[in-house]
């Protein structure tokens, strides 16, 4: 049974309704997947539209073919063929994803599925930082679908306001407590971190190929950095100290700079987590080292691009995030007020105003 409709035809298959139609001379089949006629007229017209627009590119049942699992397969093919650093979290969000849309076709993902996904994340205490990660690796895939044409759009997808960003820093004598209670072989990574400003991956990979000790400075290659942006550190008092010290213990069949009972840094959160906590300094983290380093420079007065051509920050607003103002920060600022009034003559010098009449005219 056939109904001619406009560019293409309804058909029964049982009790099925199919539809036929055809672009550039090729005849598509598909079926409506419903008994009603009008569910498949519906069907036809909207693929009638299709092969009339996106400049003759149509995708058609193809399209709805395509799986979330098939989005998050190119996504980590595109990370692993570009090299992106960021593989292990975009993982990790992905398996995220997964638990909610696993099965789903990549065409039913709306903007209202995403609403409710972060509705979801939410109840499950994920923070926005968090939810943020995992829907900029599901735009990413949408991305890419669209892209390589196996999708026709993608669905909007609104990323959260982030006000959960960490204040944690340490003041130079908390620090001095924590590098006390650090066992011996951790003390000096760790006082790099601090002072340096570098990310914890980017001081586990320096490798003497990268110090020179002639020039007294530190290269970083852009393929470390995470960024990609290579940087210099110059070194000076402490961190020559640092790297001197490492000089001594190191391996020649090690490359590395920081070792640890003679072998490459790996997880040392154990010994950190015993350190702070006889420092008394509570939930510090490790990257909270990172922030100090950057408020430091900034309050030994450090210009702001340089210390961001140090500490490796591409853009002002994640570089403000880390230049933290503390209570001390603000007294600090009254006294400076107060010293600039106390400094300033205490002699009157009013000039008085003459007021002039205006003549009226006669």
């Amino acid at each position: 049974m056939s109904n001619k409709h406009g560019s293409g035809s309804l058909y029964l298959r049982g009790t099925t309704w199919w539809i036929r139609y055809s672009h550039r001379g090729a005849e598509f089949r598909e079926s409506s997947g419903s008994e009603s006629e009008t569910v498949a007229r519906r069907l036809l017209n909207a693929r009638i539209k299709e092969t009339g627009k996106r400049g003759g590119r149509f995708l058609g049942q193809a399209e709805e073919r395509l799986r979330f699992d098939d989005l998050a397969d190119m996504l980590r093919n595109d990370y692993v063929v570009n090299n992106r650093r960021s593989l292990r979290r975009v993982k990790v969000g992905l398996k995220q994803l997964a638990n909610y849309f696993g099965l789903d076709r990549a065409v039913d993902i709306t903007t209202d599925r995403v609403g409710s996904y972060i509705v979801q994340r939410r109840k499950d205490g994920a923070a926005n930082a968090t939810i943020n990660r995992e829907l900029s690796a599901l735009k990413r895939a949408f991305k890419i679908a669209v892209d390589a044409e196996r999708l026709s759009r993608a669905p909007h997808i609104s990323m959260l306001e982030e006000q959960n960003a960490r204040q944690g820093f340490l003041e130079h004598g908390q620090f001095l407590a924590l590098h006390a209670e650090l066992p011996d072989d951790l003390k000096d990574p760790i006082e790099f971190l601090y002072r340096s400003g570098w990310r914890v991956g980017e001081m586990k990979t320096l490798e003497w190929a990268d110090v020179d000790l002639a020039g007294q400075a530190v290269r970083l290659p852009p393929a470390k950095s995470k960024n990609a942006d290579g940087r210099t550190l110059p070194l000076s008092g402490p961190l020559t100290d640092v790297i001197a010290r490492a000089s001594e213990r190191r391996r020649l069949d090690c490359p590395y700079v920081f070792l640890i009972n003679g072998r490459p840094i790996a997880d040392f959160r154990a010994a950190w987590d015993a350190a702070r906590t006889a420092a008394g300094l509570g939930h510090l983290l490790v990257h909270d080292l990172r922030r100090s380093a950057v408020r430091n420079m900034i309050r030994g007065r450090v210009p702001e691009r340089v210390a961001m051509a140090i500490s490796g920050h591409k853009t002002r607003s994640m570089f403000d995030r880390y230049n933290i103002v503390s209570e001390s920060d603000l007294r600090d600022a009254m006294q400076q007020r107060d010293e600039y009034l106390d400094s300033r003559p205490t002699d009157p010098k009013v000039v008085p105003l003459v007021r002039t009449r205006k003549r009226s005219r006669k």
